[in-house]
């Protein structure tokens, strides 16, 4: 079965280079790092050191509060942090205090024992649901101690998980501890094959947010805004959103002082929603030639990595993009713990449990289109009350469900 599915993966991988070629040639996309995921890791000299894996921007936001405790508790130990996507290493970078950054290797046999030979880590942290059945097999027979931090199993992928049960409840069977985010999920991983005393419900990291006080005020003058003026953000919005954004943003602006500010999910899409924008007959102005005064009825297009989580402080409403069409949605407690209101699509899949809490609690106002979206911001512009009744119930989630990170470090450092 691991044969058949190296065979998979690699006609997978033959059949997306076309795709990964014109992005290289057009965008310049994948062509950092192209060593790195094949395995041409620098050679590690020091002590073993703990390697976390962090797929993306969210998963590399979500380690932060853990990566920072067990820096404080073992400061002796070296950290290297590996990433899938560019954005997320640019996070990572920013974010994470690590001794080494890298590039995750495809996960064929050469190219994972290759990795391996060369950092020889002490255990393996890998957020959520990166499962990759060769490193995992690499690893074990190395009898380094591999974990899942911040673990989940959603809905949409635990069929697709159940068809091949068989086979991957032995791969599963290569990770030494599940520290998963939810009974579901840790009942979904057991479901799997997951023997029951390797499995611990630490709780979401993604709740303990650093409490890092922001001045709005200064923020607001960073973005060139005028005392009067109103602030929407649509944060990590994906293709054909922004066009929904704008639509409804055209549609409240007359007769009120507003500026919208998008952040896209992909920096390689700026020129692309600038020239949306601009089309729309918009004035667009990019976060790094931001200066007072901006337009009322202005867009601010956000060009820099990692600060939008700051920004969102400085916002009156937020709106959370990946949710209006199929892909499953984006962080939405970055802005609920500055205590702002939150507005998204119906495709919140890859946050099902914190859509369910912010939805009982009347944190958080679901959409389906321009339309709903217009109505949604209008409705909170002119409800003042509302506003900061749901930014106060989606705060009081976020604290209340804090505490994953220390649980998860804890269990951790019994392996290490």
């Amino acid at each position: 079965m691991n044969i058949a599915y190296s065979v998979a993966l690699a006609m997978f991988y033959l059949g997306l280079a076309p795709v990964v070629g014109w992005q290289m040639l057009r965008r310049g996309k994948y062509r950092r790092g192209i060593g790195e995921r094949l395995g041409a890791f620098p050679r590690w000299d020091g002590p073993a050191p703990l390697w976390l894996h962090a797929v993306s921007v969210g998963e590399a936001m979500a380690a932060a509060p853990l990566v920072r405790l067990l820096r404080t508790r073992r400061p002796d130990l070296p950290l290297l942090i590996s990433t899938t996507t560019e954005t997320g290493r640019a996070v990572a970078e920013q974010r994470l205090g690590a001794d080494r950054y890298l590039f995750f290797p495809l996960d064929f046999g050469w190219a994972v024992r290759r990795a391996l030979d060369r950092t020889r880590p002490r255990a393996v942290l890998l957020t959520e649901t990166e499962l990759w059945p060769n490193f995992l097999a690499a690893c074990a027979r190395r009898n380094i101690p591999v974990i899942v931090v911040n673990g989940r199993i959603s809905p949409r992928s635990f069929p697709r998980y159940r068809l091949i049960r068989g086979w991957f409840g032995h791969v599963l069977k290569n990770v030494r501890l599940f520290c998963m985010q939810s009974d579901e999920d840790a009942e979904r991983v057991k479901a799997l094959g997951t023997p029951p005393e390797r499995i611990r419900v630490t709780g979401n990291m993604k709740y303990d947010l650093p409490d890092q006080p922001v001045a709005v005020e200064e923020v607001r003058t960073s973005l060139g805004l005028e005392a009067a003026q109103r602030l929407l953000i649509a944060g990590s919005t994906h293709p054909s959103e922004e066009e929904a954004v704008l639509s409804a943003f055209q549609g409240i602006v007359p007769g009120r002082r507003l500026v919208l500010l998008i952040a896209p999910r992909h920096p390689e899409r700026l020129d692309e929603v600038e020239r949306m924008v601009r089309r729309a007959g918009l004035p667009c102005i990019r976060r790094t030639q931001a200066g007072p005064p901006c337009p009322d009825g202005g867009v601010l297009l956000l060009d820099t990595m990692g600060e939008l989580s700051r920004l969102y402080a400085a916002a009156e409403i937020v709106f959370i993009g990946g949710s209006l069409i199929p892909h499953g949605g984006q962080n939405i407690l970055e802005p609920a713990a500055y205590g702002r209101p939150v507005v998204h699509g119906p495709f919140m899949g890859n946050f099902a449990e914190i859509r369910e809490r912010f939805a009982q609690a009347g944190a958080a106002r679901e959409v389906t289109d321009a339309a709903g979206l217009q109505q949604a911001f209008t409705e909170l512009l002119n409800q003042p009350t509302l506003r900061e009744r749901m930014g106060e119930a989606g705060r009081a989630i976020v604290l209340s469900q804090r505490g994953a990170t220390a649980r998860t470090a804890d269990l951790v450092e019994t392996l290490l």
